[in-house]
């Protein structure tokens, strides 16, 4: 008993990196743990800031109808990489949807995973996600082109990226809406 109260750090240390490695409790520690360090995401500097070049971009959203990403030139757009089975990007969804119950008609929000129908389905069925959905049919436009989930790009009505996040944020901060304001 006295090794034990000398090493309790160790042995709860240990008893952490066990169930994060457990699927059924690790992601969900991860989902926690990642909605605590998330903050509101950084605006670029306007000298630094990419426009977008060209609107190229075929998407399908989950009712199998496909979207000319062209149509959005001219408003203001959200578009978000994430999947499924990716902590950070769970953990920033409920962020994400009350951002977009507040805003759907004055921004477009494109939200795109590789993930399967039926993943999303379960997925958003679970979490009672109303967010419109999207696969990629064409090559995203180079100043959106990412391999790292999630990534989370702002654009303005004249095509510049006014945030371009990777990572978990708080996409219901205060400094997001006044941007969309």
């Amino acid at each position: 008993m006295s090794w034990l109260k000398k090493n309790w750090s160790n042995v709860l240390f240990g008893i952490l990196i066990v169930l994060l490695l457990i699927p059924q409790t690790g992601k969900p520690i991860k989902v926690f743990v990642n909605r605590l360090i998330a903050f509101s995401p950084s605006v670029e500097d306007e000298s630094d800031r990419e426009v977008l070049q060209n609107y190229n971009w075929n998407l399908k959203d989950m009712k199998g109808v496909s979207i000319d990403f062209n149509e959005f030139k001219g408003k203001k757009i959200l578009v978000n990489f994430w999947a499924t089975w990716c902590p950070p990007c769970i953990a920033e969804m409920p962020s994400m949807q009350s951002l977009y119950d507040d805003y759907k008609n004055e921004v477009v929000f494109v939200f795109v995973t590789n993930d399967s129908d039926e993943e999303i389905s379960k997925f958003i069925q679970k979490h009672g996600y109303t967010f419109p959905i999207y696969h990629s049919l064409s090559e995203v436009p180079t100043e959106l082109d990412t391999k790292t989930l999630p990534t989370t790009y702002l654009i303005n009505e004249n095509g510049e990226i006014i945030i371009d996040k990777t990572g978990t944020a708080d996409w219901n901060s205060t400094k997001v809406r006044e941007l969309l304001d």
